[in-house]
């Protein structure tokens, strides 16, 4: 359809977005029926046995002993220094690549992919990611003309699937010369996936043969958003360190999101970080990624940013927030533990899960499995290949309850 007014790359379609729109009828069903009788899974974000939001004492108690001033004052463009320098430690912990680092504030780990997308990328690119992936990609690539392209994320063995990534990853970028893949993990959003050290050894042996004609120019997107709530201790931040010493045209940039691992969800904190054995590659990252988020933010959270680096900066603070992140992170892997147990007793199919707030089960009637869900009180978010289930907003008695009647649905369905 022609525009009426807005100009022509900025004529999209009005539409409802699924999750908000199943989210809405959860809460329906809840003030109806009463929250014990509802499996409310669709928001991807933690909440307590009783359904409401988590936020973390130790993250909230410091932002509200701010004075008045210091949140409500503007922060500097490219984030408080002493935030900046907080994101390394929290994201890195003791697996700090050897690499030139730089970081950018940005609202949220979306962002963080916004400033990636924009900036080393070309209209009518196309980035590359798995077929399972978060929908906003496609939105932000398509924001700025470019596309996602997408390669099977697991093999036949349910593994990583390298070999299809290294496929579609030559294919693209024998003929663009320039090719950002993003790849979202630990704790992968849909599946929950991570992918593991021996499979990074792989993707990283063949980048590096790639990354011998100079030519080509390799941007690597990590989106690690859920990192936080991934395996025991740090062991999941390991792959870090693969990071150090490559070769100048690979360009790895992470995101960092203070929504999940600080449960600042609306506050929109988050960073964008790049990587680089190169020093001057890394400095031209942290100018234009600046130069982006004035162009479009402005600046961000002063208030959330202060509150990450006085955590970071007391001991005390900092022992109780690790303290109280792991409490919840013991929380999700009991609900996630007792979602896959019960689903293989009733033989429900999952998607490989390893870490995270959500699981995937796969369905070749997505949507009119969700809508029968929902007659059950059980709500689940539909998805082009299947059904995601946030094992982070339900608690651990309904999710052994959950998967037996989403098999039963999808039987009936056959």
């Amino acid at each position: 359809m022609k525009p009426l007014m807005v100009a022509n790359h900025a004529k999209w379609p009005a539409k409802d977005d699924p999750i908000f729109a199943i989210a809405g009828k959860a809460q329906e069903a809840t003030r109806k029926y009463g929250s014990e009788n509802v499996i409310n899974s669709t928001l991807g974000a933690l909440m307590n046995d009783e359904g409401k939001l988590i936020a973390f004492k130790s993250v909230f108690d410091t932002l509200k002993n701010m004075p008045n001033e210091e949140i409500a004052a503007y922060a500097a463009i490219a984030g408080m220094p002493q935030y900046l320098d907080a994101v390394v430690e929290a994201f890195f912990t003791e697996h700090k690549p050897d690499a030139h680092i730089r970081v950018v504030a940005t609202p949220g780990g979306t962002g963080s992919i916004k400033e990636a997308v924009w900036n080393y990328t070309n209209e009518g690119d196309e980035i590359l990611t798995s077929d399972w992936f978060w929908s906003p990609y496609q939105t932000i690539a398509e924001e700025g003309g470019r596309n996602i392209v997408t390669y099977k994320l697991f093999d036949d063995e349910g593994n990583y699937n390298t070999e299809g990534f290294k496929s579609r990853f030559k294919e693209i970028i024998d003929r663009q010369k320039r090719l950002m893949a993003i790849i979202n993990t630990p704790a992968h959003n849909p599946t929950g996936y991570s992918v593991s050290d021996e499979e990074w050894d792989d993707i990283l042996d063949f980048l590096k043969e790639e990354a011998k004609d100079l030519e080509k120019k390799i941007i690597i997107f990590v989106d690690s958003a859920y990192i936080d709530f991934a395996g025991v201790g740090d062991e999941r931040r390991a792959f870090f360190e693969k990071f150090s010493n490559l070769p100048d045209n690979i360009l790895v940039i992470a995101g960092f999101s203070a929504s999940k691992g600080f449960t600042m969800y609306g506050l929109r904190n988050g960073a964008v970080v790049g990587i680089s054995s190169n020093e001057e590659i890394a400095n031209e990252f942290y100018a234009s990624c600046v130069h982006t988020g004035r162009a479009n933010w402005s600046n961000g959270n002063r208030g959330a940013m202060l509150t990450v680096a006085e955590i970071f900066n007391n001991e005390e603070l900092k022992k109780s927030y690790l303290e109280e992140k792991n409490h919840y992170k013991t929380m999700l892997r009991k609900r996630a533990d007792a979602f896959v147990e019960n689903a293989e007793k009733c033989g429900l199919e999952l998607v490989p899960y390893r870490d995270g707030f959500f699981i995937s089960i796969p369905c070749d009637k997505p949507y009119e499995a969700s809508e029968a869900l929902t007659k059950k009180n059980v709500f689940v978010v539909p998805l082009g290949k299947g059904l995601r289930f946030a094992v982070c907003a339900v608690a651990e008695d309904k999710c052994r309850k959950a998967p037996a009647l989403i098999k039963e649905v999808m039987d009936g369905l056959k």
